[in-house]
């Protein structure tokens, strides 16, 4: 474990996360007693395409507007 005061913690931050991410605990230290434990954040596994077939089909921005659409676009009546 290694513990550092918040002076040397703001000087040696990227060091000190870079130790977290390796495994190592970090603790910052007010004076001589430890208030902080600098840990990395868990990520979870992204799944590319995870809803895919449950959200059904949006709208299709690249088809025309019907002219009733277009019409209440452009202010008509």
């Amino acid at each position: 474990m290694r513990q550092v005061t918040i002076h040397a913690a703001k000087t040696n931050l990227s060091r000190l996360i870079e130790a977290a991410l390796r495994g190592e605990e970090v603790v910052i230290a007010k004076g001589s007693r430890p208030v902080v434990r600098l840990v990395p954040v868990s990520r979870g596994a992204f799944t590319i395409g995870l809803l895919k077939d449950k959200l059904g089909s949006g709208p299709d921005f690249f088809e025309p507007m019907s002219d009733k659409e277009l019409d209440g676009w452009e202010g008509g009546a």
